[in-house]
């Protein structure tokens, strides 16, 4: 009697695989090695393709485990008694989502997307909709997986981070009545409007070309090989991309042509069919699954994707269970890192530990394992500033529009102007543009986002405009709008807006050295190309001269100006080499000339006739 009592309390449901708590990556490789048995699988899809996928299965076999399955283009680490090195967060985070979830017991399924590594058939860069795509593969692997895997409970989670974040939400499309769970972090959603190699129009130069010199070259077979690398032969971002000038010299230089993804945004620099057809936000309706959408306040690659996905999953699924979370993380921070810190910035505390164990994990314990205490707040926010977490009802939430316009002396002013006729003026050359970084750097490294801004301000190609120190703290949150005129010497310009938060000088210096007194950090910043400033479809030239008018809209922030800061904003038109190079006459940059790319001076005007302003959403305190 004694023994079968002892049985059902191992068997309990919600009783985690392992007792003791993991804190480090060390002891969670061990656990994982010793706790999971591996198995492979090629999976056939409804076409014939057979898919590689592998599932590491609890030895604890008194109990069923649920299933949590990540689709990826990186690979997967083949053989059967080859198992990943969870040593490193980085790795951990690739394969098993978390040491939360290795403790607490899944069957964690990865698998090569159709055409990528060992996977049979052909690759597609975001995969449009068609009758064999990448709903219908994750619909036919996890038919499989609840049919096939040993002491599988019947109940699948998807999840993934950046591309597989895309693969997670796909899975939702017509979701198979199995899956019961679907979180996207960081998904992959529109490579023309916001995401990765494309910001409104204006192509993401440095991390589309490092990229896809390597991802993008073609795999002639199945193969164990993930990369194929790429020699810059410099340590400089900057001085590379301004020496191989005018993007048609990246196929005559280096690439010959190879790059498929490379040749085809370069043959579709408007918003066409081709682009339309890859946006996945129309699909993301009816879903059944509950949805957990995650993502980085300052995420390089793919914050606008994230909360296009919360959006549309929630706009579009009327009583579906839809959730967002954004923390202080650049891409994949929350999965790869601490959470404590980036670059300058410190939050004070382990942010990532915490979305793991008090959100993450129990987000899908309830749908999978029907058991744990789960606050469903639609909205979990982390503010920066006042470092906090906030629980929302919706996001955005409720603000008071505060709309600031830029005035006279270098002023932010909520008095829109009056005068006749005003402007401020800055010479635009491409041949010296505007560095987004202030060091040497090869890759796009995601502290960026945060980066001390003073090395762009005291250029005479940047325009500064900023409050009086603040008295009291100003929370802004959820999206900023912009609204300028712009008029230009040239036929096309390229507008850039920073919203920056500026320190008081009796700041101390941060924990890593870094002078912190009269910082400018950068808290967000986007692109606008301004021949899209109408239409993304139907490009137009700026007439010579004369003001036309440019809004867009920054992605969403979540920020407390403290009191005795200022609140900044930069203006700019070139961003390089994250963003290209804009020649500045009205030609298809892919076609471009050294000839076409010309110095062009612009004009910022702020009169009664083109109050150029910046729109925000305001929750606590007032702006001067």
């Amino acid at each position: 009697m004694f023994a079968l009592l002892t049985l059902a309390v191992l068997a309990a449901p919600c009783d985690p695989l392992v007792s003791a708590p993991l804190t480090d990556p060390v002891e969670a490789d061990r656990v994982f090695k010793e706790q999971y048995t591996k198995f492979e699988y090629r999976v056939p899809m409804r076409d014939g393709v057979k898919l590689y996928t592998v599932a590491y299965v609890p030895r604890d076999r008194s109990r069923t485990w649920p299933v949590l399955l990540l689709r990826t283009p990186y690979g997967v680490t083949p053989g059967v008694d080859v198992f990943p090195d969870f040593k490193t967060p980085r790795v951990l985070a690739r394969y098993a989502m978390s040491m939360a979830a290795i403790r607490d017991g899944f069957i964690f399924v990865n698998q090569d997307v159709r055409g990528k590594m060992l996977s049979e058939g052909t690759f597609v860069d975001v995969r449009p909709k068609a009758a064999v795509d990448e709903a219908t593969d994750a619909f036919d692997t996890i038919d499989f997986l609840v049919k096939h895997l040993p002491a599988n409970n019947g109940k699948v989670g998807t999840w993934g981070v950046s591309y597989p974040g895309f693969y997670a939400a796909q899975s939702a499309i017509d979701a198979h009545p199995a899956l019961k769970a679907v979180s996207p972090q960081a998904p992959v959603t529109d490579w023309y409007l916001g995401d990765d190699f494309h910001h409104n129009g204006a192509l993401f130069l440095m991390d589309t070309f490092n990229f896809f010199s390597s991802f993008g070259k073609a795999r002639p077979a199945p193969t164990r090989k993930w990369s194929w690398g790429f020699d810059h032969d410099t340590g400089d971002a900057y001085e590379f991309f301004l020496n191989l000038g005018p993007l048609k010299n990246a196929n005559e230089k280096y690439f010959k042509g190879e790059i498929a993804f490379w040749n085809e945004a370069l043959a579709h620099p408007n918003r066409d069919e081709y682009w339309k057809a890859r946006d996945p936000r129309p699909r993301y309706n009816q879903a059944k699954p509950a949805v957990l959408v995650v993502g980085g306040l300052f995420d390089a690659e793919d914050l606008w994707g994230t909360v296009q996905t919360y959006k549309a999953f929630d706009g579009q699924s009327p009583g579906a269970d839809v959730r967002l979370v954004l923390g202080p993380w650049r891409h994949g921070g929350w999965a790869r890192t601490d959470g404590d810190a980036l670059g300058d910035m410190s939050f004070g505390w382990k942010t990532s530990r915490h979305y793991q164990e008090t959100i993450e994990l129990p987000f899908f314990k309830k749908a999978l394992k029907g058991c744990g205490d789960e606050n469903k707040s639609e909205a979990i926010v982390f503010e920066t500033g006042t470092n906090v977490f906030n629980r929302h009802e919706s996001w955005p939430p409720k603000s008071t529009a505060t709309t600031l316009h830029f005035a006279p002396d270098g002023q932010l002013s909520k008095t829109a102007p009056t005068v006749k006729e005003a402007f401020d003026e800055w010479l635009s050359d491409p041949k010296k543009p505007v560095p987004h970084r202030p060091g040497y750097s090869l890759e796009n490294e995601g502290e960026y986002m945060t980066d001390d801004q003073r090395f762009a301000s005291r250029r005479p190609d940047v325009l500064v405009f900023q409050t009086a120190p603040l008295e009291q703290d100003v929370t802004v949150m959820g999206p900023l709008s912009v609204d300028v005129w712009l008029s230009t010497t040239g036929t096309d310009a390229d507008v850039v807006v920073k919203l920056v938060d500026v320190s008081p000088f009796d700041r101390p210096n941060a924990a890593n050295g870094a002078r912190l007194a009269g910082a400018q950090t950068l808290i967000r910043g986007e692109v606008m190309r301004g021949r899209f400033r109408d239409s993304f479809e139907a490009p137009k030239p700026f007439t010579p001269g004369t003001p036309a008018r440019v809004r867009f809209t920054l992605p969403d922030v979540s920020h407390t100006f403290r009191s005795g800061h200022r609140l900044m904003l930069q203006v700019q038109s070139t961003w390089f080499p994250l963003v290209d190079l804009n020649p500045q006459t009205f030609v298809d940059p892919a076609k471009a000339t050294e000839a076409d790319f010309k110095a062009a001076t612009h004009r910022l005007w702020r009169d009664a006739a083109h109050p150029s302003s910046v729109t925000l959403g305001v929750t606590s305190g007032a702006l001067p």
